[in-house]
Order: structure tokens, then sequence, then C-alpha cells
């Protein structure tokens, strides 16, 4: 039987690969359909959804949403946001980009939270951390570019999505590399 250790340095580099894979894929999509209203509107309520979803599969990996507060809120306030853009998309494009501002910011903060707690039981989340920190900045650089008079559109969400995404690729590799070293050492 794998230990707690074990199961979790096999979980991280997977769970991190698969959000980096989500984050390009939706990105790519973004930029062929971002122009078209429709389909621009259903990534913008995908993206805060699948942030939620993978919250909770991956407390739920480490021990459930009890053990994990931190991505237990982060599931209830990207849910929350969800809805918020769903209610935002049907207003204006300036509310859609105040309401993904919001939501990076509380996500982020949350995600930073849980690469400090990980830190400290499994090292290595120092990317995670920086990306949480810069979320939260990014989202309050949404909140006042929604405040500005160029509309926004989905491609205003795209450098947010390639930074998440890179940080993701980037964590899945340097633990991937770590388990390696460790495994030959």
């Amino acid at each position: 039987m794998q230990s707690s250790s074990s199961t979790q340095s096999n979980w991280l580099p997977s769970y991190y690969f698969t959000r980096a894979a989500f984050s390009v894929t939706w990105i790519a999509t973004a930029i062929l359909l971002g122009r078209q209203s429709g389909p621009a509107a259903v990534l913008l309520v995908i993206y805060p959804l699948w942030d939620a979803l993978a919250n909770l599969v991956d407390a739920r990996v480490n021990g459930g949403l009890k053990a994990n507060p931190s991505q237990a809120l982060n599931v209830v306030v990207s849910t929350i946001m969800t809805l918020a853009i769903v209610i935002a998309v049907s207003n204006s494009t300036y509310a859609v980009l105040a309401a993904f501002g919001v939501w990076a910011i509380f996500s982020g903060l949350l995600q930073l939270y849980t690469g400090v707690r990980r830190w400290r039981l499994y090292g290595a989340q120092w990317v995670m951390i920086l990306s949480g920190a810069q979320s939260a900045l990014a989202g309050g650089f949404m909140i006042s570019q929604s405040l500005a008079t160029t509309a926004p559109t989905i491609l205003d969400i795209v450098p947010y999505a390639a930074f998440g995404a890179f940080y993701f690729l980037l964590s899945a590799i340097w633990l991937a590399v770590a388990a390696y070293r460790k495994a030959q050492a």
C-alpha cells in the first residue's frame, strides 16, 4: 500500500499537468472562437467552474474537504463566481471582466494558502505560491480594466489563463523531476 506522501507525489504532477492542459485548450479555443459571443460566453462560464471541480477532486484525493479548508472554500467561491459570471455575461463584458477579477483575487489567495500549507507537507510549492499571488494581483488589474472605456473581450482573460497554464506546467515538471531524482538516489 502506498503512503500518503507517495500518493501525493504521484498525484500532484498529474493534477498539475491536467490543469495546464485544460488551460492551454481553453486559451486555444478562446483565441479561435473568442470573437463569437455564444462560444465566448460558454468559455467564460467554464473556466471558474473547472476550477471549482479541479479543487474538489484534488481536495478529495488529499483527505477530503475538511482536511483542505482552503480548497473547500475555493470550491464554494469558484461555484458562486461561476453563477456571477453567468449573470454578468447577460449584462456586459465590463461586468464579466470585473467578476473574473473578483474571482481571480479570491481563488488566487486561496491557492496561495494551499501552496503554503502543502509546502510544509510536501515541498516544491513555490510555483503555486507565486501563481496564487500573481492571480490575486491580476484580479485587481482585471477589475481596473473593467472600468476602462474600451470594451473588454475574452481575449483580455487569455493572458491570465496563460500564466496559470505556465505555472501549473512548471510545477508539474518541477515535481516530476524531483520525484525522478529522489527515485534515482
